[in-house]
C-alpha cells in the first residue's frame, strides 16, 4: 500500500490513484505513453514537440485499423525509432481486450526491419527492457507475460500469441510474418548514393517483405525514414502504389507549396491559422493554393519555419545544413531528395581565379581516368591536376586585384585549384607519355589512377618508364562506390566554395561536364574530379571551414606544459 491521504473522511491510496491516472492516460495516447516511458529507454531528457506527436497519432491510427499503409518521412534524430520500434509495440500490447483487433492488443505479431541488424537488435532490447521495467509491470503486468522459451535479443513472445521479431534488410524471411510490419531506416545514409545497395533494398522489399503480412486484408505496413534519394524505398513505394499509402511528410523547414495533410484529418500546423483552419487548399492535381491573398501573405512569412525549434533551433539547423551540403539537406532534412533547381554540382559553386599565375601549392595531385584506346565509340581518357593552397593566398590575390571583401580567410584553411585538364583517346604508349609530360610540367607530387584493369596497365608502364620522376604513382580504390556516390561525397566541398579554376577553355570543359553529370554523354573528367578531391579529403589536406574553426578552438585550450611532439624526427 502506498501513501494514504484523507479526503473528506475518505482514506485514499495516493500512489494507486496516480497509477490509475497514468494507466488511463497512457492507454489512451501513444504520445503520452512515450513521454512517461522515456526514462526507461533513454538517458536524455524528453523534449516535447508536435512532430513526434503527429507520428504517434498516425501510428495509433494504424493500431485502430484506420491506416493500413503508412509512410513517415522525418529528419534524423527526431526520436522516430524510440517511438516506432520501441514504444509502439509495447503500447499496442497493453491495449484493453475490448479494443483488440488484428493490429491492437497483446496478440499482435510485429516484424521490425532496419538496414543494419545491430540497429534492429538495439531497439528490440530497449522494447523488452521497457516491458520488463517495474513501471510497466506495475501498470500492465496482468495483460500478458513474456514467455521464457522465446526471449532473445532478436525475438521475444508473450503468452497471448504476440511476438516481436527483428531482422535486417536483405535477410531471409521464410516462414516469418506479422500483423504489423515496421521498416525503420531501410536505407543507410552512408550508402544513399550506391545504386547497387538501393536496388538490393528494393528487390528485398518487392520479393520478400511485401508478402509477409499474416493477413493482407487486415495487416499493416509502416515505413519510416529520412529521404536519401529519389529511388530510396519511399520513392519506390510511392511510384508504384500512389493512393494506397498515407504519407506523413515532415520537412525541417516549412515549404507551403508542399504542405502535408493526411486522410485522418491531420495538417502540418505550420500551415494553419489561429483557429486551426488550413491556409491552403489542395487542388485536384495536387497543387497547394492559398485560400486567400491574406493567407498567401501569411504563408510567405512562414516559409522556412522550423519543424521542432525546441530540439533543433536555427543555429543547429544551419549547422546541419552546412555539414550535409545541399543535396543531403534536401533529402535528409527537407524530405525532398533533389535540391531546388536540380544539379549535383552547380557551376556558380566554382570560384574564378583571376591572377595570371597560380599560388604556391602545399601539394599537387594528378587524377587519371584510363580508357586507353583510339576507338571513337569509347569514353576518352582524362587527366585533371589539382593543387592545395592556403586561404591567405586567396585574400592576397583579391587585394592585388583591387577587390574589397569582408570575407575572412584563415591561413590554415585550405582551398583547391584546378591547375590543368585534358581528355582524349590514346593508345597505351601515347597515354603514358602524355600523362608523364603533364605531371613533370605541373610539378605533380602524386598521380592517382583508379584501381581497375586499364589503370593497372597504365600504372605499371608509367612506373617502368618514368620511375625516376619526382611524382609518386598510386592506384586508388573507390571501395565499391559508384560514380554518382563519389561525386555526391564531395558536393559539400563545392557548396562551401573551396574549389577554384582559372578562366581557360579547358577549365570550362571540366566545369560543364561536372555540371551535366549524370545526364551528360561522358563522365571521364567527372571521375577524375571526385577521385582527386576524395583522396585529398581522406589525407586531411582539405579541411572544411567548420572543421577548421573547431580545430582552432581546440588549439586555444590549455593543455598543460607538455612538449610538442614532432610528426617525424628532425
Amino acid at each position: 500500500m502506498g501513501k494514504i491521504i484523507d479526503v473528506n473522511g475518505r482514506r485514499i491510496d495516493a500512489d494507486r490513484q496516480l497509477d490509475d491516472l497514468d494507466r488511463v492516460d497512457c492507454e489512451d495516447s501513444l504520445y503520452k505513453f512515450l513521454k512517461n516511458s522515456w526514462k526507461y529507454v533513454d538517458s536524455s531528457e524528453f523534449t516535447e514537440g508536435w512532430p513526434i506527436e503527429a507520428v504517434a497519432e498516425h501510428l495509433q491510427a494504424v493500431a485502430d485499423g484506420e491506416i493500413k499503409r503508412l509512410i513517415v518521412n522525418i529528419p534524423p534524430r527526431c526520436a522516430k525509432s524510440s517511438l516506432t520500434s520501441v514504444a509502439f509495440p509495447a503500447w499496442v500490447w497493453l491495449q484493453p481486450p475490448q479494443w483488440n483487433s488484428p493490429t491492437s492488443g497483446a496478440g499482435v505479431q510485429f516484424l521490425h526491419a532496419s538496414y543494419a541488424q545491430q540497429l534492429s537488435l538495439r531497439d528490440s532490447v530497449k522494447c523488452r527492457r521497457m516491458i520488463e521495467s517495474a513501471w510497466y509491470q506495475r501498470l500492465w503486468g496482468d495483460k500478458f507475460k513474456l514467455t521464457g522459451d522465446q526471449n532473445t535479443k532478436s525475438r521475444f513472445d508473450n503468452d497471448r500469441s504476440g511476438s516481436r521479431l527483428s531482422t535486417s534488410v536483405g535477410s531471409a524471411l521464410t516462414g516469418e510474418g506479422g500483423n504489423i510490419i515496421v521498416v525503420d531506416d531501410p536505407n543507410a545514409a552512408q550508402e544513399a548514393f550506391s545504386e547497387a545497395t538501393i536496388q538490393s533494398t528494393i528487390e528485398w522489399w518487392d520479393s520478400a517483405l511485401s508478402t509477409r503480412l499474416n493477413d493482407p486484408k487486415t495487416g499493416a505496413f509502416i515505413v519510416i525514414q529520412q529521404r536519401l534519394g529519389e529511388e530510396d524505398l519511399t520513392g519506390h513505394i510511392m511510384s508504384k502504389d500512389v493512393g494506397d499509402w498515407t504519407h506523413l511528410c515532415l520537412p525541417m523547414r516549412y515549404e507551403w507549396e508542399r504542405h502535408t495533410y493526411t486522410g485522418i484529418g491531420w495538417n502540418d500546423p505550420r500551415g494553419l491559422d489561429d483557429k486551426g483552419e488550413p491556409l491552403i487548399k489542395v487542388m485536384s492535381n495536387g497543387d497547394r493554393v492559398p485560400v486567400s491573398s491574406a493567407a498567401h501573405g501569411e504563408l510567405l512569412k512562414r516559409e522556412g519555419m522550423l519543424l521542432w525549434p525546441e530540439r533543433f533551433g536555427e543555429e543547429e539547423v544551419k549547422g546541419l545544413e552546412r555539414r550535409l551540403g545541399p543535396w543531403a539537406t534536401a533529402g535528409q532534412l527537407q524530405q525532398r531528395p533533389e535540391p531546388k533547381g536540380g544539379g549535383i554540382i552547380k557551376a556558380d559553386w566554382w570560384q574564378t581565379w583571376e591572377a595570371s599565375h597560380y599560388p604556391d601549392m602545399a601539394m599537387i595531385v594528378a587524377s587519371l581516368d584510363t580508357a586507353y584506346t583510339s576507338k571513337t565509340e569509347n569514353d576518352p581518357s582524362a587527366l585533371t591536376i589539382w593543387g592545395v593552397f592556403s586561404g591567405d593566398v586567396v585574400a592576397q590575390n583579391l587585394k592585388t586585384l583591387g577587390v574589397e571583401t569582408d570575407r575572412v580567410f584563415s591561413e590554415s584553411h585550405p582551398r583547391v585549384m584546378l591547375m590543368s585538364a585534358w581528355e582524349g583517346r590514346y593508345e597505351l604508349h601515347e597515354l603514358v607519355e602524355k600523362v608523364a609530360v603533364s605531371c613533370r610540367k605541373m610539378k605533380v607530387d602524386k598521380l592517382l589512377i583508379e584501381n581497375k584493369a586499364a589503370g593497372h596497365s597504365v600504372a605499371q608502364e608509367i612506373k617502368r618508364l618514368y620511375g625516376y620522376e619526382n611524382f609518386a604513382v598510386q592506384l586508388y580504390d573507390p571501395k565499391g562506390q559508384d560514380k554518382l556516390a563519389r561525386l555526391y561525397s564531395v558536393q559539400h566541398i563545392f557548396a562551401e566554395k573551396m574549389i577554384y579554376a582559372p578562366k581557360r577553355r579547358w577549365a570550362d570543359a571540366v566545369i560543364q561536364q561536372v555540371g551535366q553529370f549524370p545526364k551528360g554523354k561522358h563522365d571521364d573528367l567527372v571521375d577524375t574530379v571526385s577521385m582527386a578531391l576524395r583522396h585529398m579529403r581522406d589525407l586531411g589536406l582539405l579541411v572544411r571551414s567548420s572543421e577548421w574553426a573547431s580545430d582552432m578552438e581546440a588549439g586555444l585550450k590549455f593543455t598543460g606544459n607538455k612538449q610538442d611532439v614532432p610528426l617525424y624526427p628532425a
